[in-house]
């Protein structure tokens, strides 16, 4: 029995080894840079495989020392420090902040972009005040750049007297640096969230971008699409007055959503079961339909068909005060 608990045991700790010095090799590669990251990675790696020959070996100074090597590694990675100063892109270099006054919430750094292509654009931001008491509801964009498994998701609160006003969470880039999910993981990207007009956010990715755009109408009551846009409002703030890491897995345009409305869904008419459409996120209207938060009477098929919006977004104006009206004819309500 012994001897089965020492092999069980050294099962374990070689998992353990095996993922701390993939974890590490990632960290080294992509926050370390070109040379140096390359050497680094290769030196953790050959300090993990030592660690995993004296666990088999009994030599139990190497992986002793592959463990003191990592937790140096870690306190490195808690060292790392997210910022609002950096040098960022045009379109994410503002971050919205709302302040509420009574059933008045007041948008400053609202993202209103003309864009004629992704590189081709008029920067404009505007403050927006919009009125609690006229909220009419929630609706949910995802837009499609690359299969069905992903997509990114963008949250827009209606209202009876004021356009849309939608919220999107980005990796917020500095100028010159590219994405990679991989990197995600890193700590590479700051977090962002980007309040806006629909003509620019839904615009940006159906019209300048081609994405594939898909709307579903949820099935919020004014009450329910009230706590959540004062649930955003209050994360906006935070966010605007503390830095926060994106990561690829924990903290992007979806978990972030889902933890915000699960923040204040106790007491709705349907409750927010984990999921792993949560992560994959271009099956979330299944997820969707299944909690009820849009239509049940209609085959998910049908409800996917008729959220497409993507080409006829591009045969509208972005400059037309009609568009968020007009891309909505023809898709399903959020209940019958």
């Amino acid at each position: 029995m012994s001897r089965l608990f020492f092999v069980l045991l050294k099962l374990l700790t070689t998992f353990v080894i095996l993922g701390a010095g993939l974890w590490g090799i990632g960290l080294l590669l992509f926050r370390l840079n070109g040379t140096v990251a390359i050497v680094g990675a290769i030196g953790f790696g050959l300090a993990a495989l030592a660690g995993l020959v004296g666990i088999w070996t009994g030599a139990l100074r190497l992986p002793l020392g592959f463990a003191a090597v990592f937790i140096g590694l870690l306190g490195w990675w808690n060292g790392m420090v997210p910022s609002h100063d950096r040098d960022w892109i045009p379109e994410l270099a503002r971050l919205p902040e709302i302040a509420r006054e009574g059933d008045r919430l007041t948008v400053t750094n609202l993202r209103h972009f003309r864009w004629r292509t992704e590189a081709d654009y008029d920067q404009h931001w505007e403050t927006r005040s919009y009125d609690l008491t006229q909220i009419e509801g929630a609706d949910l964009f995802l837009s499609y750049w690359s299969g069905e498994a992903i997509a990114h998701l963008l949250v827009s609160f209606t209202f009876k007297d004021a356009l849309p006003l939608t919220f999107s969470i980005e990796v917020r880039r500095e100028k010159g640096e590219e994405w990679s999910a991989l990197a995600g993981f890193f700590r590479s990207y700051e977090m962002a969230y980007v309040a806006a007009d629909e003509r620019d956010l839904v615009g940006l990715r159906s019209n300048a971008r081609k994405e594939d755009v898909r709307l579903f109408r949820l099935a919020t009551t004014p009450a329910q699409a009230r706590d959540v846009l004062l649930a955003y409002a209050q994360d906006v703030n935070r966010l605007a007055k503390q830095p926060r890491w994106y990561n690829t897995l924990t903290t992007n345009c979806t978990t972030v959503v889902y933890h915000l409305v699960g923040s204040v869904a106790p007491g709705w008419t349907f409750s927010l079961p984990l999921d792993p459409r949560v992560l994959l996120s271009g099956y979330l209207p299944g997820y969707l339909q299944r909690i009820g938060a849009v239509r049940q009477d209609i085959p998910l098929d049908e409800l996917v068909r008729q959220a497409h919006i993507g080409e006829k977004a591009r045969g509208l104006s972005l400059d037309d005060p009609q568009f968020s009206a007009k891309i909505r004819e023809g898709v399903p309500t959020g209940r019958p």
